[in-house]
């Protein structure tokens, strides 16, 4: 386990989720946040239908080309991202008390976050075995995690509960539990529970991600806490090179003394 931000380099994982969390929350909203949640919930049963389907031709199109077509890639991002908003929202984090949007798309404003970078290239070999075979491990942490509540990539492929998406359960439903009996006192959330929470849903997303095809870099076996993704180097534009070097600016000369 670690917070401690990795060298992105050599280490950052192509799943980024970050959420951010708030000094104070409701006492008892998340006594009804199920009733309210109803809403989401339909709509997630039909987006995880279809990415489930777009997930079957994109192992067609993997084990063909070689690429996961662009379009349908940003289409599961999105499924994703929105399970996610509801996710730390709802019964998986508590992390908020602002109602999640409807939209495939990133929030900015948004306190939840999640990104996967696009691969340009996937492997055609793997397609066919890190689904079931290679995730097996994964899934065996992610059932302790989140209780077999996170049904992923075609793991769940003969299975009617793939729709359903994800519901806190096991280690991480216990300690939302936990933290919704200290915010029904103390209105806060604790930090440390917090970030561990985050961490375990951050592992789940991640498994999510490799399973669903998306990236052919295997899960880290590390809990990464906290809501700043410590595991994933943020999208920031490449400073230029130092001046006098290939590429970098040039040197400006000395002004001449008059």
């Amino acid at each position: 386990m670690s917070n401690t931000p990795l060298d992105p380099r050599k280490q950052s994982y192509p799943v980024r989720v970050d959420a951010a969390a708030e000094p104070e929350a409701s006492r008892a909203l998340w006594l009804v946040k199920w009733l309210l949640l109803i809403p989401h919930v339909v709509v997630l049963v039909f987006l995880w239908v279809a990415f489930f389907a777009v997930s079957v031709v994109a192992f067609f199109a993997i084990l063909i080309t070689g690429r996961y077509p662009r379009g349908l890639f940003d289409f599961n991002v999105g499924v994703m991202r929105w399970s996610w908003r509801v996710h730390f929202y709802g019964y998986g984090a508590l992390g908020t008390d602002r109602y999640p949007p409807f939209t495939l798309a990133d929030v900015a404003d948004y306190p939840a976050h999640l990104e996967v970078s696009y691969p340009e290239r996937l492997s055609r070999g793997l397609v066919l075995v890190k689904w079931w075979l290679l995730a097996i491990p994964q899934y065996i942490v992610v059932s302790i995690l989140a209780g077999g509540g996170l049904y992923v990539g075609s793991h769940a492929a003969s299975d009617s509960d793939w729709n359903q998406g994800w519901i806190g359960g096991g280690l991480v439903g216990l300690l939302v539990l936990i933290a919704a009996v200290v915010l029904l006192f103390t209105a806060r959330y604790p930090k440390p529970l917090y970030d561990l929470v985050i961490g375990m849903d951050r592992w789940a997303l991640r498994v999510t991600a490799y399973a669903a095809l998306m990236t052919d870099r295997y899960p880290p076996f590390r809990l990464d806490q906290g809501g700043i993704d410590p595991g994933s180097a943020p999208a920031l534009p490449t400073p230029p090179p130092p001046s006098g070097v290939p590429g970098g600016p040039v040197p400006l000369a000395p002004a001449p003394v008059a």
